[in-house]
């Protein structure tokens, strides 16, 4: 059946349209004005990180308004692109035509879905914890597979990260991990991937080629910024220091640079090695023990409106995705029923369905539970 390419096009603009009235790109231009106004000011980077935030939100911002822009030229392009093919009746051009008509599509609901995170702190930075759990070594080595999915997926994205801490298994892969995505909205498009990730395969550390199902936990939480107000007294907290170590317990610090930090009224623990000092490796402690005591704070006040709504229910998906390689191929998020039959893919990051998907179906669940 032929395209029918008039209604698709505005089916587009009548996106693009929705996308609009939610980003606002009049509010958008006054924003990167007054953010390219503070860029300018000479004393800028006598605080760097106070520079780096006012960096990063002006490049966001000038980003986003950019996309509007391109998206709206694109579809103009496309409408003339298909009136040239069909005057000289040009297979070559529709079938051009027709796939730009998928790339827009495409990006477009790449955007759409950004319009979708309107949480409190669904903007900030990502701090995300990957913990092996049950299935021994090859628990681990799915936690450091999990790691380098979503490295590889910001990487993908043009997105810093920083690796915070790390601590090794004994025989292969990781008992846990700490890294930082410093994006805008990183935070409200990586807490679709909390929970808990299952993986069936023939193990590589069973001698007798057996299958094994092995399971690791994603924690996403938002990074706290100045404004927060986290106070946390330091009668609250117990420090340790130590070594830092790599795989198998190889030492690469001769120094006690490594924190341990304990949260004494909640039990909450936070590690940090990756950095140079232990000045350093503090700080960065102190700084995602904060973020978990606000996302803490924030689940119990959201716990305490559904009590006093009397429509309390279990948090969603424990168990919220399967990457299945043996007997077949399949990576199946069990809550959006969103699946990729090329795990390979999946694990080198190519994410975005999944992400897209959860972003989506969780946005369905707000609206059916307000």
């Amino acid at each position: 059946m032929a395209t029918d390419f008039p209604a698709e096009i505005q089916a587009l603009r009548k996106i693009l349209d929705s996308i609009r009235a939610v980003t606002d790109p009049d509010a958008l231009r006054a924003r990167i004005a007054e953010l390219s106004e503070a860029a300018a000011v000479p004393d800028l980077w006598d605080d760097p990180d106070a520079a780096q935030q006012v960096t990063s939100q002006l490049s966001h911002a000038q980003t986003e308004l950019e996309r509007m822009e391109k998206l709206e030229e694109r579809i103009g392009d496309l409408g003339a692109l298909v009136e040239l093919a069909v005057e000289e009746s040009d297979a070559g051009t529709l079938a051009e035509a027709e796939a730009e008509l998928i790339k827009v599509h495409n990006t477009l609901g790449e955007l759409e879905v950004r319009t979708l995170l309107s949480g409190e702190y669904d903007q900030r930075d990502a701090v995300i914890t990957i913990r092996a759990g049950a299935g021994g070594v090859d628990a681990a080595d799915f936690a450091e597979m999990l790691l380098r999915m979503y490295l590889r997926w910001a990487e993908r994205k043009g997105y810093p990260t920083a690796v915070l801490d790390t601590s090794y298994a004994e025989e292969a892969g990781l008992k846990s991990a700490t890294f930082e995505v410093k994006a805008p909205y990183a935070f409200g498009t990586l807490s679709v991937e909390a929970g808990t990730h299952r993986l069936v395969r023939i193990s590589p550390f069973d001698n007798q080629g057996r299958r094994q199902t092995s399971f690791a936990a994603v924690e996403v939480i938002p990074l706290t910024e100045q404004t927060d107000h986290i106070e946390i007294p330091e009668s609250e907290i117990k420090v340790d220091v130590f070594r830092s170590s790599g795989p198998g317990g190889q030492s690469v610090n001769t120094t006690d640079s490594a924190v341990r930090m304990t949260h004494i009224p909640t039990g909450i623990v936070v590690s940090m090695q990756n950095e140079k000092s232990q000045i350093q490796n503090r700080a960065a402690a102190l700084r995602v023990l904060q973020s978990r005591l606000l996302l803490q704070l924030q689940a119990e006040e959201s716990a305490a409106k559904k009590a006093l709504a009397g429509d309390v229910k279990a948090s969603w998906g424990d168990q919220m995705r399967s990457y299945v390689l043996q007997p077949y191929q399949m990576v199946k998020d069990l809550r959006t029923e969103h699946e990729s039959g090329n795990p390979s893919a999946v694990f080198d990051g190519d994410l975005d369905g999944f992400i897209n998907a959860g972003i989506r179906w969780r946005r369905q669940h707000e609206l059916s539970d307000n």
